[in-house]
């Protein structure tokens, strides 16, 4: 089996599942197993071995491992980060509480925002000032950094970030600075602003210094365990890790920019949402990523998730922007919720189902896990309903008791509503499924678009189970649920290119514009991010993709304006210029005739070329035949228990074709058929559900 095979592996550690897939030619295994919170790898370790051992293969054997982890975003939202001091310019301590001085909610007295990762206790500032064109006005006073290393060895502090003013024009401070502090506490983490977001607007540059020193611990000894664990084991291939923007890159980056992994997991599920639409040709897609503790929803227009220069995480309000912690990195634009699998529901002071965003995780996990659990977790919802079956979930590996999740369910729900613990579960279901069409229709009218009229590709452990009736919520007549979806995020990884993406700070008019020192930035840029995506190549070709962000003199933001890939000349400022008010006049209707245009940052991409899978082609359908076995499925509508046919996925051929109500059923994942819907197997082994004629 593995003769002349490349063998590539992904892992996806999620909040509740650690998900493996592992490539072998064109053989592909999946497996699921449970996260090991307090030691991450060790899950990751066991799950290959499982799946080398159905393979028969080795972990020597592997070629490329590649992996992604949601370890940096919980670390935020739970905040079990470092112990993490900053290091600001003198008068400058107070920039995380100040923020932008906006609101997310003006007429909210009470306004909740989300508390920075570095307390005002430990925020110091030393005397220092570089001005917004890099010149020294006040030289740093090294004394000061010094005398700070005592006070942050008495507090026990883990990690430091360097946040000074305009340090993106100018880094020379920040280095000195960290050297000295690394100096006097040798082993401490220091991250400077000016590495990790060289970009204007102090807030979001020092929240993100701030973001990547209270990660960085956690994420560098995790993967310090990984890597020296997978030498005992003889690993011999090469590591990458999936970045927030939808890229790979090496283990020492991630490890000093573990910012960046932030959205890694859910950026696996953009890319692999992108891969099934071009292979079955839907050029405007919603994706649906539901695991055990998030579910993700993201636009995707001919193939390509969009993307974004800012992500907030630990939002203190569902869906207001604002009102989370800004992390400035090139990632994939979604929208993140607290609902999957694990999501507990409770009744709330209004007698209101409430479902998430607390997670039963994989420890103890949903109560019918039979781990210890007493609160009940959507999947409980979903076992009650009986669109699970309990001796066949994760491939029969985790028996689930559907009498502990009634008994969940009736404690923390039906009982103080006075409903039965099917009603219960219906309400769960319900409630969970709105919260997810809730986020699809502000996610797309907050991007222009219609969602009714886009493709919702659904995939993860718990987003087939609820995909129709979300689509039944946002008007969606058709949905699609891929092969391996259970696992997809990992699938995705497979298919990442090798990328970076770096952005820098300097203003510069167009109509003061020095070409040949634009130029000489993006030639440093360029060689900076070819270095980083080179050695991983193997000689892959890598192409460059340059961007301005550019805006009318005085506005609040920019518009992204694609460079050529080669020095600039004086040639090109009316072709810049022409660009610019193209894409403003789309954004805004018309440009403002003859107002001055501005550069505040430049983008340069290296990449590999992705890898685009070849389309399918149509199927003749044809009844599906006898179904496996049947479940009984308490219809909430109709307020009564029926009797659904149960199908195997892996027994219905292309072109197999059923009538809803239904369950599908594999070994990752199963599948609910609503009675909107008709579902048949496509060409590449997808289930499409089409909503029924009225």
């Amino acid at each position: 089996m593995l003769e002349g095979a490349e063998v590539r592996l992904a892992v996806d550690i999620g909040g509740t599942f650690t998900d493996i897939v592992l490539d072998v030619g064109e053989v592909r295994k999946t497996r699921k197993v449970l996260t090991t919170p307090q030691r991450p790898e060790q899950a990751v370790l066991d799950g290959m071995r499982l799946i080398l051992a159905d393979a028969r293969a080795h972990i020597s054997d592997i070629d490329v491992f590649i992996h992604g982890t949601t370890l940096a975003t919980n670390a935020i939202i739970e905040r079990r980060g470092a112990k993490t001091a900053l290091i600001a310019t003198e008068g400058f301590r107070d920039v995380l509480d100040i923020g932008t001085e906006s609101r997310y909610d003006q007429y909210d007295l009470s306004i909740d925002k989300p508390k920075p990762l570095a307390p005002r206790s430990l925020r110091f500032t030393v005397p220092e000032r570089i001005d917004a064109h890099g010149a020294v006005r006040l030289p740093l006073d090294e004394a000061a950094v010094r005398a700070l290393a005592p006070k942050l060895q008495a507090l026990n502090v883990e990690s430091v970030a360097v946040a000074f003013l305009h340090s993106y024009a100018n880094p020379d401070h920040e280095r000195r600075a960290a050297a000295i502090v690394a100096e006097e506490m040798p082993g401490i983490s220091v991250t400077v602003s000016s590495a990790v977001c060289p970009e204007i607007r102090e807030y979001e540059r020092t929240s993100t210094a701030v973001a990547n020193a209270y990660v960085q611990p956690l994420i560098d000894g995790y993967l310090a365990r990984m890597a020296d664990a997978l030498q005992v084991e003889q690993f011999r291939g090469a590591i990458y890790l999936v970045t927030s923007g939808g890229g790979v890159t090496s283990i020492e980056t991630a490890r000093r920019f573990p910012v960046r992994l932030v959205e890694s997991g859910p950026a696996g599920g953009a890319i692999f949402a992108a891969q099934i639409a071009a292979r079955l040709g839907e050029s405007k897609v919603l994706s649906f990523d539901m695991g055990g503790t998030t579910a993700k929803i993201c636009l995707i227009e001919q193939y390509q998730p969009e993307t974004s220069r800012v992500f907030e995480v630990d939002r203190a309000a569902r869906f207001l922007k604002g009102s989370g912690l800004p992390v400035r990195i090139p990632v994939i634009e979604m929208v993140e919720i607290g609902a999957g699998g694990g999501s507990i529901a409770h009744v709330d002071a209004m007698k209101r189902v409430t479902v998430g965003p607390e997670s039963a995780s994989s420890e103890p996990g949903p109560a019918c896990y039979g781990r210890g659990g007493q609160r009940p977790a959507v999947t409980d919802a979903d076992v009650a309903l009986g669109m699970i079956d309990p001796d066949a979930f994760a491939g029969g590996t985790i028996k689930l008791d559907p009498e502990l999740s009634k008994q969940a369910l009736l404690s923390s729900v039906g009982t103080p509503l006075g409903l039965s613990a099917e009603t219960a579960a219906y309400a769960v279901h319900e409630v969970v499924c709105e919260n997810m069409a809730s986020a699809a229709r502000v996610h797309a009218v907050e991007r222009g678009e219609i969602v009714g009229q886009h493709t919702l590709i659904a995939f993860g452990g718990a987003a087939p189970l609820h995909a129709a009736r979300v689509a039944e919520k946002i008007g969606v007549s058709r949905v699609i649920v891929p092969s391996n979806a259970g696992v997809g995020s990992a699938v995705g990884f497979l298919a990442a290119p090798i990328a970076y993406e770096l952005v820098r700070s300097r203003h510069v008019r167009l109509d003061d514009f020095d070409t040949e020192a634009v130029s000489d930035l993006l030639r440093e840029m360029v060689t900076e991010a070819r270095a980083l995506v080179e050695p991983g190549a193997a000689g892959a070709a890598v192409r460059e993709r340059r961007a301005a962000f550019m805006r009318y003199v005085g506005q609040g933001h920019e518009i992204t304006v694609e460079l050529p890939n080669r020095p600039l000349t004086s040639a090109d400022l009316v072709g810049l210029r022409r660009k610019f008010e193209a894409d403003y006049s789309a954004m805004f209707e018309r440009p403002i005739p003859g107002a001055a245009i501005e550069v505040l940052s430049w983008s340069v991409l290296a990449t590999t070329e992705a890898r685009n899978p070849p389309t399918v082609a149509a199927v003749t359908r044809k009844p599906a035949g006898k179904a496996s076995g049947s479940r009984k499925f308490f219809d909430g509508r109709a307020g009564e228990v029926i009797e659904i046919p149960l199908y195997r996925r892996e027994d219905m051929a292309p072109g197999a074709t059923i009538a809803g109500p239904a369950v599908i059923a594999e070994d990752e994942t199963s599948t609910f058929v609503s009675t909107s819907f008709d579902a048949h197997i496509d060409g590449a082994g997808s289930i499409v559900m089409e909503r029924k004629a009225a």
